[in-house]
Formats: structure tokens, C-alpha cells, sequence
């Protein structure tokens, strides 16, 4: 979504970096490319003229030149920034501290409200809550149908005692309202501590539509009402964001298709215009595809400093903790790590949802997109394919595989050859990395790298082993000569003084009356 922006962001920042000083020149280039870049992405003209102020103000101000990198001074405003405009903070949904938390859904016709209804269910579902869907959208047609198959999906209820219209041409009947309130009675009659109200959608100036949303909201009260955009709306999220508020006065905004390839400017302006907070993002098509939305978190994919924090998120919910477990536990004992724990951690992996979108959370993704959008989701299947074309017994002792045995695996998975020749040379790698990793050997890794305390070690027996070699080299090779020296030296003083002072060097063990079998400590 936020791809081009993101993009001449970065390319901005990168002309700062590694001046000791901005002059007054420099924050006035860099601010108009991020007015050119604000606007390039449709957000709305009167936020970007209030973002671009506040950032020109705070660099010219003593944070950044008194700041020993001003370059990233300004990246750290420009992101601070980023998440004043997105809202701040994360808002989270306001319970009902009795009875069932009551959320009605409004927006424009094709915002995606029935299937976010079915995601904002089965969300809560995971949560732990019992939400019940109702149908109050009689007048597009098959949208109560539409609501039970995504209440199915979702395995959720779906309260619909109206079946709506089923065509264009047939004339709405029943009343929205009384459904949306006997929704909620039979909600509260069964125990369910979530109603999520489904409404119609209707247009901005549609004031007949409009009075009924809100006729809706006062027959229900709700405890939320979000409001569901598009994010590929553009400028005109402004005008849309502003008529609803003031004609149902929305307590929150979800952004649909936030995985499209629009610029995403209205993001970016709803939550600044309206003065109301962005709760939820729907990121694809699936009943999974969707998260809560942080504007830290937000911010930091923008400016492409990943959004780590989201995929440990993602990765504690779908971990299984028992395979960890034994995974940890194996990498202890230093044992080798086997095709069958590949195949293991790349289901955990895949639990976790698609994988280019995981590396699209990594910090400095933007400088491999092309890569990553030219990355097929179905290698992981080829792969798991080929895996599962070994037998149990290659799968545990993979140098058994030999020539035969690898036509065999490409046979079966239907791959080529060369394809299985592949994996088993990247897997040969990885089985190398575990055991370095294990051992604490990482000599052989990029960089260097050592554990700690390595380099002491090493530097410590190399010392030691110098000295041996000194000692053995001032000893002679004459038998006699060298029984001399060994003789002198044992006739030869000890110190009289340690690191501990004074010793007495008519010292006995059986003097300090020590437990037995404790001196040996002490050799």
C-alpha cells in the first residue's frame, strides 16, 4: 500500500546521511520532498501543509542541531510525525462493563463492511469473546447471504430473521432498525458478550440512508461505531470521512484493502481530519487477514524500519510451543537438526501467514522489494513436496541420498533433479550454521563472529601455548646437561609473596582441619 511513499521517503533521507550539520538549505529540500512525496500519495492537502510545517519547525530547532547525527534526528521526527497523523496511539475497543459490547458498522456501498464483519469476528473469536453477527443490511442485494457464508467461515453466528432483497429490481422490505434491535435482545438472550451490527451502505450525500444509520445507532446505542473505508479511496477520503461523522458520528475507522497497490493517502488523512483513531486494518482476503492498527508500527513500515514487534505477534499465536520446546532442546544437545525438523519449523512458519508478507515487516525491506515481489508463495509447497518425498529414514540420515535416490525424490515431488540437488546443498549449509551455532564456533560465520568470552579464551591459550613453547626451547638437548637445569630448578626459592601476601611456607593441609575429601579443591 504504502510502497511509493515509503520508497521517496528513503531515497530523501538517504542525501542526509553523513553531514555533521544541516543548513537551512538542506531542511527546506528535504521538507518539500516530503511534500511532493505526501501529496504523490493522495493525502489530503490540508494535512500535508500541517505535517510538513511541524516538521520544518522541530528541524530547525535545537534537536537537531545540537544532535550529534542530524540526518537521523530528522528521521526520528518525520516519524514521530507520522504517528501524531495516524493517530497517536492505539485505541483499543471499549468493552461494555455489563451486557454485550454492541459494534455497528457504516461506510460507503463496496467499503467491504460484511466482509470485515465476518474478520472483526472471528478476531474477537481468537480473543476469547462469543461474537454474534446481525444482519441489517436489507436493501443490497444477497448481502444477508453473503453475512452467513462469512459468519460460517468465521464460525460465528449470524442473527438474520430477514432474508433481503435478492435482486436489484426487488423493493426492500423490513425494517433495519428492528432487526439491529431484536439482534441485540437475542444476543443478550444467549449469552453473547459481542454484537457486531451490520449495516447498509450508503453514500455521502444520501440523507435518507444516512437518517437511517443513525436511527440505527439510536435504537442500539452501541459501545463502538466504525466506520469501514476503503484505503484505496484517495483524496476524497476526506469528504466521506467528514459526512459520516457528522451524519452517525463514528467512534473509530477500519481501513479495508490495505493490501492493495493504491498510494494509501487515505490512511494517512482520516484519522487527522476527523480527530477519530484508526482501530483495525484489513490487510487481504482471508478471515485472518486482519490486525489491529498501531501508528508507531505503521509509521515504521513507511520510513521501512520493519515491524518486528507485529510479526513476534504473530509468531507467539501461532507457535507451538511443545515443537519449541524440542527444537531448543535439540539445538542444546547439539544434535543434528534432520529434514523432519525442517519440515516441522516450515509448517510453524507457514501458520504464520503468508511469507512475503513476514519479510515485508523486516527493517530495510523496501531495498529488496523486487525480489520480494517476485517471490512465489508456491516454492514453500515445492519444497515441502520434495521433503515429504523422502522416506522417514532419508529424511533423519539425508547423506544416504544418492543419485538414485534423488531421481526417485524429483520423480515423486515432480520437480527436477537439479531442483533437489538444490535444497540439499542449501540444507547442507543450514546444517552447518546449527552446529556452529550450537558449539559456539562461529568462526566460520559472516563478520567473524565469536561468542563471548572466545576471543579471551583463544588469547589466553595462544599466551599459555607460547609460553610452552618458550620453556621447551631454553631446555637442552643433552641428557646430562638437562638433568643439571631440572635439578637447579627444583633447588631454586619459592616466592615469597602471592597475590594474597605473605605465604607460610611451613603451610600443612592437616592444619586447617578441613572436611574430608575437600583438599582436593585446593591441589
Amino acid at each position: 500500500m504504502f510502497n511509493s511513499l515509503s520508497d521517496r521517503l528513503t531515497a530523501t533521507f538517504k542525501n542526509l546521511r553523513g553531514k555533521g550539520k544541516l543548513t537551512e538549505a538542506d531542511i527546506d529540500a528535504t521538507v518539500r520532498e516530503i511534500r511532493r512525496a505526501l501529496l504523490d500519495a493522495d493525502v489530503a492537502v490540508s494535512v500535508v501543509r500541517e505535517f510538513t510545517a511541524h516538521v520544518k519547525e522541530r528541524a530547525l530547532g535545537a534537536e537537531v542541531s545540537e544532535a550529534l547525527n542530524p540526518g537521523q534526528q530528522i528521521v526520528k521526527i518525520v516519524n514521530e510525525e507520522l504517528v501524531s497523523i495516524l493517530g497517536g496511539q492505539t485505541r483499543r475497543i471499549n468493552m461494555a462493563k455489563t451486557g454485550p459490547t454492541i459494534i455497528m458498522l457504516a461506510g460507503l456501498q463496496g467499503a467491504g463492511k460484511t466482509t470485515l464483519a465476518g474478520k472483526l469476528s472471528h478476531w474477537l473469536k481468537k480473543q476469547g469473546h462469543t461474537p454474534m453477527l446481525v444482519a441489517s443490511d436489507l436493501q443490497r442485494p444477497n448481502a444477508v447471504t453473503q453475512l452467513k457464508v462469512v459468519g460460517d467461515r468465521a464460525g460465528v453466528p449470524v442473527y438474520a430473521p430477514h432474508p433481503g432483497v435478492t435482486s436489484e429490481f426487488d423493493t426492500p422490505t423490513g425494517d433495519p432498525v428492528q432487526v439491529a434491535r431484536d439482534g441485540v435482545a437475542e444476543a443478550r438472550a444467549k449469552l453473547h458478550d459481542v454484537v457486531i451490527v451490520d449495516t447498509a451502505g450508503r453514500l455521502g450525500v444520501d440523507a435518507e440512508l444516512m437518517q437511517q444509520a443513525r436511527n440505527i445507532r439510536d435504537a442500539i446505542n452501541p459501545n463502538e461505531v466504525l466506520f469501514v473505508i476503503d484505503a484505496m479511496i484517495g483524496q476524497d477520503a476526506v469528504n466521506t470521512a467528514n459526512a459520516f461523522n457528522e451524519g452517525v458520528d463514528f467512534t473509530g475507522v477500519v481501513l479495508s484493502k490495505l493490501d492493495g497497490d493504491a498510494r494509501g493517502g487515505a490512511a494517512l488523512s482520516v484519522a487527522s481530519v476527523t480527530g477519530k483513531p484508526i482501530m483495525f486494518a484489513s490487510t487481504g482476503e482471508n478471515v485472518t487477514d486482519f490486525e489491529q492498527f498501531h501508528p508507531d508500527r505503521m509509521a515504521s513500515r513507511i520510513l521501512d524500519m520493519g515491524d518486528v514487534l507485529s510479526l513476534i505477534e504473530q509468531a507467539e499465536q501461532t507457535w507451538d510451543k511443545a515443537e519449541a520446546d524440542r527444537m531448543a532442546k535439540k539445538f542444546v544437545d547439539q544434535e543434528d537438526f534432520t529434514f523432519e525438523d525442517f519440515l516441522a519449523q516450515m509448517q510453524q512458519i507457514r501458520k504464520m501467514g503468508s511469507m512475503k508478507k513476514m519479510l515485508m515487516m523486516m527493517p530495510g525491506a523496501a531495498q529488496i522489494r523486487q525480489q520480494l515481489e517476485n517471490f512465489d508463495e508456491k516454492e514453500i509447497d515445492r519444497v515441502e513436496a520434495i521433503v515429504r518425498s523422502m522416506t522417514p529414514h532419508e529424511r533423519v540420515a539425508p547423506k544416504i541420498i544418492n543419485g538414485s535416490r534423488r531421481a526417485r525424490i524429483a520423480k515423486g515431488s515432480g520437480v527436477t533433479v537439479s531442483e533437489v540437488n538444490q535444497l540439499m546443498e542449501r540444507f547442507a549449509q543450514a546444517q552447518k550454521m546449527m552446529k556452529k551455532l550450537a558449539s559456539g564456533n562461529m568462526a566460520g560465520m559472516p563478520g567473524g563472529m565469536q561468542m563471548p568470552g572466545m576471543a579471551a579464551a583463544g588469547g589466553a591459550a595462544r599466551k599459555n601455548k607460547g609460553k610452552a613453547n618458550k620453556n621447551k626451547k631454553g631446555r637442552s638437548g643433552n641428557p646430562a646437561k638437562r638433568a643439571q637445569q631440572e635439578a637447579a630448578a627444583a633447588a631454586k626459592p619459592a616466592a615469597s609473596g602471592s597475590a594474597f601476601g605473605q605465604q607460610n611456607q611451613d603451610f600443612k593441609m592437616d592444619d586447617m582441619n578441613l572436611p574430608k575429601g575437600f583438599e582436593k579443591f585446593l591441589k
